[in-house]
């Protein structure tokens, strides 16, 4: 079963910078389309961006133009370069599939605040 370990959270002042990184354990790495996910308090979970296996990323309004969405399909990991944070950022984040499966990792946190 696949397998995701996020890293990388921590707290950051707004308009601070922040790289996240996510070890997927599972085969076929490289076939997989792989999505960046965060869920704030009291908030649904929001899709964030989708990245291909070739590497051309999508991404939501929320997130489109100040995140990046990065992959090495030598080491099994997946990035998201956040940049220009904002407090409304604050939030758990996670990696899954495009089409998540139910396995979700424990997540990283993000706290912007000054």
């Amino acid at each position: 079963q696949v397998q995701f370990v996020e890293s990388g959270g921590g707290l950051v002042q707004p308009g601070g910078s922040l790289t996240l990184s996510c070890v997927v354990s599972v085969r076929n790495f490289n076939l997989l389309y792989l999505g960046w996910y965060r869920q704030a308090s009291g908030k649904q979970r929001e899709l964030l961006g989708v990245i291909t296996g070739g590497g051309s990323a999508t991404y939501a309004d929320s997130a489109k133009g100040r995140f990046t969405i990065s992959r090495d399909n030598d080491k099994n990991l997946l990035y998201l370069q956040m940049n220009n944070l904002k407090p409304e950022d604050t939030a758990d984040y996670y990696c899954n599939l495009r089409e998540p499966v139910t396995n979700w990792g424990q997540g990283t946190h993000v706290i912007v605040s000054s």
